[in-house]
């Protein structure tokens, strides 16, 4: 070496690398070099991350003593740890050059070129100069060449892998033997060895290149290594991007063979949290990112089944996070989380689902110009989302431009395109609603057109004709329909009768076509029974009403299509029944409720039930119809029983879940777990077929959902086969019912659209029909507005002045409604002063019955008595609440009472009650002494705290704020000092042994407006959740005049209880009647008429 002397040094700067590539493909951590120093000792580089161009940048440098070695040896390698490695890594290129070639570059950077790797050669940047003396390395990392087995074991696994995957024929024994080498490594890394997570990462790596060329069957082995080195390198540890990247290969390459939905899935979110931790123009990131990784996970998951739960959802929005605004897969990702999105809305009918639909799917659309392969069915998705919300807002600019949207989409789809069938079906149904909407004969008659191309694109055999054929006659039927109202009927028999004639023929083809438990026969039916309906509207032949009314039948019992279509189509046969007087009107209730309970009856919880029910908002007034209907029919029990299963339908069914399925665990616990697993996969599955605009992965769906509805029917069928459980969730009949009157007669009061009347279900015999003849709905209705008028403009006046508004309403509903039903007690029943228990129905929910008055004298010059003189009045949401609580009555405990009050609720809540503390000191005092009594209120009655007081105690009396929801009645609550006391929350308690409870609150006793008769209120809940008697309100409460009222019933439901008596809670109603008039003189009238009793 020219100039040598041992006090000379050379300095070497490692200054970059490029055309970096991995003989073995794997994914390095980083890439350093290394130089032997001498015979014992080497020198290594920092780890550096390599770039997305292959190119590395170090500068690095090291003093080495000029007599050390005689020439350069230098190796560029890769580090599979960025923290503790194991072993040198991965050898890239090696080399070595005598020290004179390597000076002969001066005082410059050179390039040192290596061997080819993949046919391009790596090479490294260095600059190299002599020193005459050794600078302060003691940064500098030295490695012994004389390294343990487990290393040596370890770089013998990475160059046997390396040799794998450089041969053309992929031999095999090279991978053997790096799995041989790995695993000897594994073997020395016991449970707690700091290496342990590198022993099986690469192990695990080499079985996945194995099993992804067909050389190792085993995946789930390696996948749970690296699953456990994952975890041996959690958060902010240096390789744990690198764990998680390995782990979501393994999992993408089961999916891919496996086609495991949890596996993609699981990649997703693992993806989620690596890229975050990827800088971007690293090779890590470019390939991570890349087609083969998060580009397959992406459109994997996209493949995937739509999810409406929470969790699928969250998945959806997940995968958007992996798609930046230019990734080639966002469309289709957006399409993907908003059809989720809207199937949620199909479930739950959130429109704030269904406004998140429209508005990814804008997005959709706006990346997806002219020219886009798939725009004409993102068009297409927008423009059924636009659908979706006209029918539910009926708006209709969302018609108008789903129309303009589907007119687009038919235009991209020219004659020829394979789905053009299914734009013509898309935009000749949309015509046909705005035909509906606006009676434009051109747009019915254009929808004619496209249904006729379409069918011809579909013929027999094809999957989707016998939709097109149904289609086609519903919209002849309905230019028919148009055709004979507005043209001479003559002229309209001879002309037209041509389109429901070949309406006819066609789902008559398509029954023909179609196998006996076919799906889409349900839809031939309900085509039939149009078309039938229309002829019979013209010709009046009775032939054609019965063929109707058969039609009807059969789509209501065609199991196939699952309970919603099956509703909506029992619920038109009464329709057609009421309007055309066929003798098949109390069947079609009947199918009408019987399928309205079973598809209740499949959801899990009250809210899933109330908002499963509200998709048929248009049927509330069914019960009081079906009443009528029955009363007509003069069959009065079946009037009962009608009414009673139509109405306060959540908790006749909650009550009638609890205890049968309670009584089956205990008869047949494989029997009762078999249909509470059956009741949640229908729920979840409900209508999920219509969420879904893949055709094949739609019909694969209502498949599924019409299958479990078969085995559901058929669980509950095996069930009633059981000798104790003949009516297991079918409704009460006539003889059970008048179990609530057996300590006085109850009184049902219908009001329908057809006749108002009450029917009067007596101790004993038959129910008596008390006719009101000059009530109709109408007058109900206005009844009901002028009364919370009047209570409004009561509150804003003086308590002495007279209160004429409502003296007027309470003589109207003593006329016309109480004074007929009351002839039929004293008279016909000859029933003097007694309990009577009022259980009203649709708009006679909303008046206060129990309040009716004369307000007139009589000839003698006294007072003529109102109803509360004449009788105790109780209420009952149903009879079925009345019976289930005086079956409960028989579970006595020692009486217990707690009195809560919350007069300062929490900040912004609610104004504050001064009355509260007073009121709850007055209750304690008049409470006897042989009852445990205590008290909760202030910071003390909290939810929690109000919720153990209810549960532990059998007698209650509740002082603060009620508030009723309109909107969503279970979310009504009582105010608390932290979180509201909502009715739900009081639901999802059983309290057997409760007994009374007075809620002193404002609208404790008033239900939902939109469903009176489902009587959801807080008064109910308690009654529902175990408290026999209770006492609520209708209306706002004044605190400051409720004290009067809550001193008088107090002094009389404990008036002659001696010392050792027992507190009876069935004496309430007689001492609310007798406080409302002992407090005549101090409480307004609307004040006293607030508070009602309900229960026993």
């Amino acid at each position: 070496m020219p100039g040598s002397s041992e006090s000379r040094y050379i300095r070497v700067e490692v200054i970059g690398g490029k055309n970096l590539h991995v003989p073995s493909w794997r994914i390095p951590a980083g890439i350093y070099v290394s130089i032997n120093v001498d015979s014992r000792r080497r020198w290594k580089s920092a780890i550096s991350v390599l770039s997305s161009d292959k190119s590395v940048a170090w500068g690095d440098t090291v003093t080495l003593p000029s007599n050390a070695s005689p020439a350069l040896s230098i190796e560029i390698r890769a580090s599979y740890e960025l923290g503790r490695m194991l072993g040198g890594g991965e050898v890239i290129g090696g080399l070595q050059m005598s020290w004179d070639e390597v000076l002969d570059h001066g005082d410059h950077p050179f390039d040192l070129s290596f061997p080819a790797v993949r046919d391009v050669q790596p090479s490294i940047t260095l600059k190299v100069a002599v020193v005459h003396a050794c600078d302060d390395q003691k940064g500098a990392l030295f490695d012994s060449l004389v390294d343990c087995e487990i290393a040596r074991d370890a770089d013998a696994g990475h160059a046997q892998f390396a040799s794998y995957r450089e041969c053309e024929n992929l031999n095999v024994s090279h991978l053997n033997d790096a799995m041989e080498h790995f695993q000897s490594v594994l073997n020395q890394c016991p449970v707690g060895h700091p290496d342990r997570a590198t022993a099986l990462t690469n192990l695990a790596w080499v079985r996945l290149k194995g099993y992804i060329r067909n050389h190792i069957q085993d995946i789930d082995t390696t996948t749970s290594m690296f699953r456990d080195a994952l975890a041996l390198r959690p958060r902010h540890h240096p390789d744990h991007p690198l764990s998680l990247y390995n782990l979501t290969e393994a999992l993408g390459w089961r999916h891919s063979k496996k086609n495991t939905a949890a596996d993609i899935c699981e990649a997703a979110q693992l993806y989620y949290e690596l890229l975050p931790l990827c800088p971007e123009g690293t090779y890590f990131r470019s390939i991570a990112a890349g087609e083969n990784g998060i580009d397959y996970v992406i459109g994997g998951c996209n493949g995937l089944p739509t999810d409406a739960s929470h969790e699928g959802i969250q998945l959806r929005r997940v995968v958007l996070e992996l798609c930046p605004m230019s990734h080639r897969l966002r469309p289709r990702t957006l399409d993907e989380l908003a059809q989720a999105v809207k199937a949620r809305f199909d479930q739950h009918g959130s429109i704030d689902d269904l406004d998140a639909s429209i508005q990814l799917r804008r997005e959709t659309v706006s990346l997806t110009p002219e020219g886009h392969a798939d725009r004409d069915t993102y068009l297409n998705n927008l423009a059924r989302s636009l659908m979706s919300r006209f029918k539910h807002q009926g708006n209709p600019n969302d018609l108008d431009e789903a129309i303009s949207l589907y007119e687009e989409a038919l235009h991209l789809c020219p004659v020829g395109h394979d789905s053009r069938d299914c734009s013509l079906d898309n935009l000749g149904g949309a015509l046909v609603y705005r035909f509906n909407k606006r009676g434009d004969i051109e747009d019915l008659t254009r929808a004619i057109s496209l249904y006729r191309e379409a069918l011809t694109l579909s013929p027999p055999g094809h999957p989707s004709r016998d939709t097109t054929l149904n289609s086609l006659a519903h919209a002849l039927q309905n230019r028919y329909d148009e055709s004979q109202v507005s043209e001479d009927l003559n002229e309209a028999i001879a002309q037209k009768n041509e389109d429901v004639e070949e309406a006819i023929a066609l789902c008559q083809e398509s029954l023909a076509a179609l196998s006996s438990l076919h799906p889409d026969r349900h839809f031939s039916y309900k085509r039939l029974q149009e078309a039938y309906l229309s002829r019979y509207r013209i010709l009046h032949d009775a032939a054609d009403l019965s063929l109707a009314i058969e039609n009807f039948r059969l789509a209501s019992r065609h199991s196939t299509q699952g309970f919603p279509q099956r509703i909506i189509g029992a619920f038109n046969w009464t329709v057609a029944t009421e309007r055309h007087g066929h003798g098949s009107a109390l069947e079609a209730y009947s199918t009408f409720f019987e399928l309205l309970d079973a598809h209740l009856a499949t959801r899990s919880s009250a809210t899933s039930r109330r908002e499963a029910a509200a998709a048929f908002h248009y049927a509330r007034t069914l019960p009081a119809d079906a009443a009528s209907c029955a009363i007509r029919c003069d069959n009065l029990p079946h009037a009962v029983e009608l009414v009673e299963q139509g109405r306060g339908q959540q908790w006749s069914l909650a009550s009638r879940l609890r205890t049968p399925v309670e009584a089956l665990e205990s008869t047949n616990p494989k029997l009762a777990h078999n249909y509470l697993e059956l009741s949640k996969l229908v729920s979840s599955a409900a209508q999920s077929s219509a969420t879904i605009t893949d055709r094949a992965a739609a019909d694969r769906a209502a498949m599924e959902y019409r299958k479990l509805t078969r085995q559901w029917e058929a669980a509950v069928a095996q069930i009633r086969d059981l000798p104790a459980f003949s009516r297991f969730l079918l409704p009460p009949l006539y003889a059970d019912l008048q179990a609530a009157a057996r300590q006085g007669p109850v009184i049902i009061l219908i009001a329908s659209q057809y006749s108002c009347s009450a029917i009067i279900v007596p101790t004993s015999g038959d129910p008596h029909h008390v006719p009101l003849p000059s009530v109709t709905l109408a007058d109900l209705t206005n009844l009901k507005n002028r009364f919370a008028r009047a209570i409004r403009h009561a509150s804003t006046i003086g308590p002495k002045v007279p209160r004429n508004d409502l003296i007027v309403l309470l003589r109207t509903v003593w006329d016309e409604i109480m004074l007929p039903i009351i002839n039929v007690l004293r008279h016909n029943l000859k029933l003097k002063y007694c309990r009577i228990w009022l259980c009203p129905t649709a708009a006679f929910t909303s008046i206060p019955l129990h309040a009716a008055h004369p307000f007139r004298t009589d000839p003698d010059g006294s007072r003529e008595k109102c109803l509360e003189d004449l009788y105790i009045c109780s209420y009952t949401p149903t009879l079925s609440a009345l019976v289930r609580s005086r079956q409960m009555m028989k579970k006595r405990v020692t009486p217990s009472f707690v009195t809560i009050g919350q007069g300062q609720p929490g900040a912004g809540k609610s104004k504050a009650l001064l009355a509260v503390d007073s009121e709850l000191e007055l209750v304690h005092k008049l409470v006897p002494a042989t009852a445990k009594r205590t008290s909760i209120s202030g910071d003390a009655a909290t939810r929690a705290g109000a919720l153990e007081a209810l549960e532990q105690n059998t007698w209650v009396h509740l002082a603060c704020h009620g508030k009723q929801d309109p909107k969503q009645p279970y979310n009504s609550h009582f105010v608390m000092r932290d979180e509201d006391l909502t009715l739900l929350d009081i639901m999802e308690r059983d309290i057997p042994h409760a007994e009374f409870a007075f809620l002193s609150a404002c609208h404790t006793a008033v239900g939902d407006e939109e469903t009176p008769d489902e009587v959801i209120h807080l008064a109910a809940g308690l009654q529902f959740s175990g408290f026999k008697s209770v006492i609520g309100t209708l209306w706002q409460v004044d605190d400051s005049v409720a004290k009067h009222v809550v001193k008088a019933f107090y002094e009389n439901m404990f008036k002659d209880l001696k010392d050792g008596g027992v507190m009876d809670c069935t004496k309430a109603a007689w001492a609310l009647n007798r406080a409302t008039h002992a407090v005549k003189t101090k409480v307004p009238l609307e004040q006293r008429m607030v508070f009602v009793h309900i229960g026993v």
